[in-house]
């Protein structure tokens, strides 16, 4: 037997097994729309027993999965994030308001200035899994008040 017909073989099952997989993998997630926004307000508030309030707006047209506000905090380090909650979305194309509590831990977060990530997200249903799908992202120097 020939070399070239093993190699023959060799590449056509190669090229349907690489086939095959193509055919299995997920497809992407859809892009989100360009119209879609998430804000951060100003200040939050930090309560007496260490409950940390953010809040802003978002906006999403549309999806196909749900979809939610989540927000961190970070103050002394960068490297050091709290997330402060979730909320879920709406996506009807208004802009809404969005209001996460958390609580990181005693005395972990002071008055002052921190820094707050938003990020509206979906876990869109493409290719059988829920694969999150980032709609809108905002990142903002606020104020941490008491009360």
């Amino acid at each position: 037997m020939s070399v070239r017909p093993l190699l023959l073989r060799s590449a056509l099952a190669t090229a349907a097994g690489a086939a095959l997989f193509l055919l299995a993998a997920p497809a992407p997630p859809a892009s989100a729309d360009p119209s879609d926004t998430v804000t951060i307000g100003s200040v939050g508030r930090i309560a007496e027993d260490g409950t940390v309030t953010l809040s802003g707006t978002y906006r999403c047209a549309d999806s196909t999965g749900p979809v939610f506000v989540s927000s961190s905090v970070s103050q002394s380090s960068p490297l050091l994030r709290h997330g402060i909650g979730g909320t879920r979305a709406v996506c009807d194309g208004v802009e809404h308001t969005w209001e996460n509590t958390g609580k990181p831990g005693s005395d972990v977060l002071e008055p002052g200035q921190a820094h707050v990530e938003a990020t509206l997200m979906e876990l869109s249903p493409e290719g059988g899994l829920p694969l999150p799908l980032i709609h809108a992202a905002a990142w903002k120097d606020v104020t941490l008040t008491k009360g």
